[in-house]
């Protein structure tokens, strides 16, 4: 035994099995002493309990006590059966061996309510860090987290007379102490919150597990979920389901976002929630606190019960229900639907325990046009969102092929409903758009595009006004701004479908002050009042500004303008023009209008 290190008592596993030792001696003391389970009921509670189990055993204690039965661990064995939960006691021979702990058993509640205590505070510890180290985190936040706990530690100081009915008038809130309780905490977007029991339901093969991927992924990096908020936490994904074909997904929305899925942790097999192993779930997940624990799916983790019996699903939900109150964490089922209708498969009952449920559907036959649609179909205590909709990314994963030599794929989900950020009016983007949107040319030079802006009252700073224009010509290829170099659209829009603003970014005097051109800053015209349409513009000469190959050149073969007899663009004579856009800019002098005119070139001009 040399070779063996003693560890002295301090130095025991604080989370070991000798932690329940008072428990244990609280149920055994009041089978042997049952007068003595008024004085122990007003120093605990049933929560005072760390294992589940116990928590049972004490109800069963307490329903016999006040039911005038005897309490032995024959009866205690008996009503568990009634209840059919004796698996979840531990079963015969554990709740034998709990007689055999007979102590005094009001002392031992004393050790139970302190370790109830320090477990609150360490508890309290958690929260307050969470709040302090998140992304929003406001100085103040957390003092509601105290103050909560403070009122219910004073509370249970009221609830210590000795008279039951005085612990359980000690839990009572009037209407101002409500404030003091803790509000729901998002943890992804609107649609699932912290310490909450949610489920994601849908046919088989609609791309649940995808979708609970996607949100695993996101809470576990914080990044934001296709542009909704999310809290960033340790998140315990119950691969139940597909447990080989999750790797595959999980390296495929790891390449496609570019970083590594971390904080969170796979288990990849099933644990039943009705078994014993069940609660050393619970335990487990209790000492790695999780944000979300996901469950895929229900039906694999509730083998053997009946999910159309309102009971025995009822026993499961409340499993589920013993693991969030235990971790405070997100609990996410996955479940099928039914033949018929949305709604989960089984007794309709285990929707009105949920906080949130979620519909996913599929449409479409291949990756190409296959569109996913997330439906909130239950939120307790929120407004029921809008849809949203989802398509699907093939990702080739890096280094790894079939045995045929056909590369490994996977798919991620990308956002249908992603809008474009809205453009800051003034900026060059903004300015970018509105000359789309007016097809004004893109060959149009900085003079020329200064010079539109103005007749159209838009006020831009020169140096925005260029850039705009080195981005559309960035943009566009060499041929499609050669296309666009020499014709005009006949039908330039006049008012841009909408008013534009009189001022983006300039102030009064600026243009006395910081000259953008050598034209004038408006033409006039109050709030309200539709832009003048800006006059035709010139033909474009040599001497304007014109390029090589522009109407002034000494180029015979091309077709003479009838109005001011100089050379045409070809393109334009081509598509049945007789003159330049600008020398007949109403008509167009198009053989095919109705209203086609043949004016004289001085009724042009004066027209012009």
């Amino acid at each position: 035994m040399d070779n063996v290190r003693h560890l002295a008592p301090d130095q025991a596993d604080p989370r070991g099995p000798e932690q329940y030792d008072a428990e244990r001696y609280v149920i055994g003391g009041c089978m042997h002493n049952p007068k003595q389970i008024p004085a122990v009921r007003a120093i605990i509670r049933r929560t005072d309990f760390r294992l589940p189990a116990h928590e049972l055993l004490w109800d069963v204690v307490g329903h016999l006590h006040d039911e005038g039965q005897p309490i032995s661990p024959v009866a205690i064995r008996l009503e568990l059966e009634k209840r059919d939960e004796l698996r979840r006691a531990g079963g015969v021979t554990y709740v034998n061996q709990i007689g055999d702990w007979a102590l005094d058993p009001e002392f031992f509640a004393e050790e139970v309510r302190r370790q109830s205590d320090l477990r609150a505070e360490e508890e309290l510890g958690r929260r307050i860090i969470q709040q302090a180290t998140a992304p929003d985190a406001e100085p103040g936040r957390a003092v509601t987290f105290i103050d909560d706990y403070l009122h219910r530690q004073k509370e249970r100081a009221l609830g210590r007379s000795g008279d039951p009915a005085d612990a359980l008038l000690a839990e009572l809130l009037d209407a101002a102490s409500l404030d003091n309780m803790p509000t729901l905490e998002p943890l992804l977007g609107d649609l699932l919150h912290l310490d909450s029991l949610a489920r994601v339901v849908g046919p088989s093969g609609h791309m649940k597990s995808f979708m609970t991927i996607d949100f695993a992924g996101h809470v576990g990096t914080g990044m934001q979920w296709h542009g909704h908020y999310v809290r960033q936490g340790t998140v315990v994904y119950l691969v139940a389901e597909g447990a080989r074909g999750i790797r595959k997904r999980v390296r495929a929305w790891e390449k496609h976002h570019g970083i590594r899925m971390d904080n969170v942790l796979f288990l990849p097999r099933p644990v039943q929630a009705m078994s014993p192993e069940w609660d050393t779930l619970i335990e487990a997940m209790r000492r790695v606190a999780p944000a979300m624990i996901v469950i895929d799916t229900q039906a694999r983790v509730s083998v053997g019960v009946e999910e159309n019996s309102a009971k025995e699903l009822g026993l499961v939900i409340d499993r589920m229900e013993q693991l969030r109150a235990a971790t405070g964490s997100c609990v996410l089922v996955i479940h099928h639907t039914g033949h018929v209708g949305e709604h989960g498969r089984g007794s309709s009952s285990a929707k009105g325990a949920l906080q949130s449920e979620l519909h996913v559907s599929k449409k479409g036959d291949n990756a190409r046009n296959i569109v996913i649609t997330l439906k909130t179909g239950k939120q307790k205590d929120d407004e029921e969102g809008a849809d949203l909709q989802f398509g699907l990314k093939v990702v080739t994963l890096d280094g790894e092929t079939k045995p045929d030599g056909r590369p490994v794929t996977s798919v991620v989900l990308e956002s249908l409903d992603a809008r474009p950020a809205e453009l800051a009016p003034g900026s060059p983007e903004w300015l970018v758009s509105v000359l789309d949107k007016a097809k004004v040319p893109v060959a149009w030079g900085s003079p020329r595009v200064i010079k539109w802006c103005t007749e159209y009252k838009i006020q831009m700073r020169k140096d925005k006004i260029e850039e705009a224009v080195r981005i559309r010509k960035r943009r566009d290829s060499l041929d499609e701004a050669q296309d666009a170099r020499n014709d005009l659209p006949p039908d330039l829009p006049r008012d841009l479908e909408t008013q534009l603003p009189r001022d983006q970014g300039g102030s009064p005097g600026e243009f006395t002050q910081n000259p953008r051109s050598d034209l004038p800053p408006s033409l006039g015209g109050g709030p309200g009042d539709v832009p003048t349409p800006p006059p035709s513009p010139r033909p474009v000469s040599r001497t304007g500004g014109g390029e090589q190959g522009d109407h002034g050149t000494a180029d015979d073969s091309r077709p003479i303008c009838t109005i001011c007899t100089r050379p045409m663009n070809p393109d334009w004579a081509q598509r049945g023009y007789d003159t330049h856009l600008g020398c007949d800019p109403h008509t167009g002098s198009h053989p095919d209008r109705p209203d086609h005119g043949h004016n004289t070139p001085d009724e042009h001009h004066g027209a012009a």
